[in-house]
């Protein structure tokens, strides 16, 4: 079966880690898989990719991640016209090849089956009444939607006003990549705190920076990740006083390692739809500490803990406690590894052939 995976480009985030780890595991399986950007800029992630020998096609490339080229061209819909044609299953991923898809395969007078990846429990588009209805279009295109959490599919559900084509496969990540020892914070040494996380409009990089001014001079503070609000974030650190406790490790592929080095992991969000990088963390063998918002309560709930969002004191707090209580580091700690393994990737991907191989019999009927 030839499927092809479409993304916008393989900046660090979620969907993006996933196309790295899924991919090669869905060609294991018997699959002819390749991987189509709109934006092929180089990152870690492609070449981590390129790898594993998985094909990549690039309809643009920008500069760097900084300086993208615009992967919402319109004429990226009559570039895509040839590649929908040679394939079984074409997969979207984000907002511009989810909307271009479509749209390219109607040019093209085609029957190929399209799936799309909600990847987030909400997004802006739906906050403006007059995308609606372009949204219900664009949607009902696909033979099959498929969200990375229950609280994803209920939403996209109730926006709609539909559940026909609308199911849950939850997302994972290699665990064992990421499975470390347990181990103990001494007093005397800095305390490593780790968020890693693209700096976009979901992500709130900014009440963790406020948290560090609630905490001692011994806790140390690495952002890893990058994106169009870094600059925004690096300002405001300085404002604040805190670039010698602050440090960004921008695009990593590296991230194991990262956090093997590190005390506590948090992820401070306004909204996830199923986080990749806090099973990473609660798989790593330290204490995962998250916002108390969709797509990352389901995770950490009765694993690691949770604070309100944007509530700079509560995750001081949280982090504090952790830290001056080692029953509770190691119990914390225990659980989120625990956690971490029910979300192994081999059994989404065993999802995702058994959905492509259904979707590619009735096609033929």
């Amino acid at each position: 079966m030839r499927i092809l995976h479409i993304i916008t480009m393989l900046d660090i985030g979620g969907a993006e880690r996933l196309m790295v780890d899924l991919l090669p595991l869905l060609q294991e399986k018997g699959n002819d898989v390749d991987l189509l950007l709109l934006d092929g800029v180089e990152t870690p992630f492609k070449k981590e990719l390129k790898q594993k020998g998985i094909k990549i096609i690039e309809l643009s490339r920008g500069v760097d991640v900084n300086n993208r080229s615009n992967v919402y061209n319109p004429l990226n819909i009559l570039k895509l016209r040839k590649y929908i044609r040679q394939y079984d299953i074409i997969h979207t991923h984000n907002t511009a090849s989810q909307f271009f898809v479509p749209l390219s395969r109607v040019l093209t007078c085609n029957n190929t089956a399209l799936v799309t990846t909600e990847h987030n429990s909400t997004n802006r588009r739906r906050d403006i009444q007059w995308f609606r209805p372009l949204d219900k279009w664009m949607y009902k295109q696909y033979n099959a939607i498929i969200c990375i959490a229950d609280q994803t599919q209920n939403n996209l559900e109730e926006y709609l006003g539909r559940k026909k084509g609308i199911l849950t496969i939850y997302n994972g990540v290699d665990v064992k990549k990421f499975l470390h020892p347990i181990h103990h914070i001494s007093n005397n040494e800095a305390i490593i705190i780790t968020m890693v996380a693209a700096f976009r409009e979901q992500k709130d990089h900014k009440t963790m920076l406020r948290s560090m001014l609630c905490l001692q001079s011994n806790y140390h503070l690495q952002f890893v990740g990058g994106g169009e609000k870094e600059e925004q974030i690096k300002s405001l650190c300085t404002e604040m006083g805190l670039n010698e406790r602050v440090s960004f490790l921008g695009h990593r592929s590296d991230i194991s390692n990262i956090l093997k080095n590190s005390d506590i992991v948090v992820l401070s969000s306004h909204w996830e739809g199923l986080s990749l990088s806090s099973i990473e963390g609660m798989a790593s063998g330290r204490p995962f500490v998250a916002s108390d918002v969709d797509g990352l309560r389901e995770i950490v709930s009765d694993a690691g803990i949770l604070f309100p969002e944007g509530d700079e004191h509560a995750l001081a707090g949280a982090i504090q406690h952790l830290c001056t209580d080692p029953d509770l580091y190691q119990t914390v700690a225990m659980r989120c590894q625990e956690r971490a393994q029910e979300y192994d990737i081999s059994v989404m991907a065993n999802a995702y052939d058994k959905l492509y191989n259904s979707l590619k019999c009735s096609n033929l009927h």
